[in-house]
């Protein structure tokens, strides 16, 4: 997908432009520490974000160091393989995928475990680069996002638009980062860590740092349908 002409755009335009093109999920991170008070800017932005009579829907919950860390122990040492984990809680895919979403996925992941080097029957290196989801990547912040199970879907997606306003706000910052929805079914494991209620259902994680653009995964850049496939005008 071609990005717009900037010659003939307003300078605030572009650089909105600018962070939205550049966001990626980045999936190897420097150790360089994230400020609080970066942390904070970023949060305080995205909760800009609209929501259904202004109810502001989401919950975040900030790791770092040790927290972090026990996080990823508890998940890695739970004996739950990702392949056989429950999505008791909500379900993020189709049971059965279908075109075009099937090649879609597919394509990504090909090109994910190519980059890697890792072939398709390499069952144990997909594993672990699939684990590396539980260290948010080795980025220094990792964050869970939480939503109270009493309410309907369209704070779903209210919570969804703040979501990518932490994404873009970070990429104004020069930081990168991965959304991360693996986290939802080690819920049990996650819940004692961070003191999240049974009331909250946890959403998904997201990893918030400086990218390591020494790995190949981070290489990767994916494709976007044209126009022509899913817009339709009206005239």
């Amino acid at each position: 997908m071609l990005a717009p002409d900037y010659g003939n755009m307003p300078d605030e335009a572009a650089i909105v432009d600018e962070a939205i093109l550049t966001r990626r999920s980045v999936r190897a991170f420097l150790p360089t520490p994230v400020s609080d008070e970066t942390i904070r800017d970023i949060l305080t932005v995205a909760a800009r974000a609209p929501s259904g009579t202004n109810m502001q829907p989401w919950r975040t919950y900030v790791t770092t160091g040790d927290t972090k860390a026990k996080i990823a122990d508890a998940i890695l040492t739970s004996g739950m393989r990702a392949e056989k984990a429950v999505w008791d809680e909500y379900k993020y895919y189709p049971d059965h995928f279908f075109e075009p979403y099937l090649t879609r996925r597919r394509t990504v992941g090909f090109g994910l475990y190519s980059a890697l080097g890792i072939g398709r029957r390499e069952v144990d290196r997909m594993r672990e680069q699939h684990d590396r989801n539980f260290i948010f990547f080795d980025a220094p912040v990792g964050m869970i996002f939480t939503i109270d199970r009493r309410l309907n879907q369209g704070s779903w997606i209210d919570l969804g638009m703040f979501l990518e306003n932490i994404m873009i706000a970070a990429r104004g910052r020069g930081l990168h980062t991965c959304p991360q929805a693996a986290f939802a079914p080690y819920h049990r494991e996650i819940r004692p860590v961070l003191g999240i209620p049974d009331e909250e259902v946890v959403v998904c994680g997201m990893a918030l740092g400086h990218e390591d653009a020494s790995k190949p995964e981070n290489d990767l850049r994916t494709e976007r349908a044209p126009l022509e496939e899913w817009v339709t005008f009206h005239r």
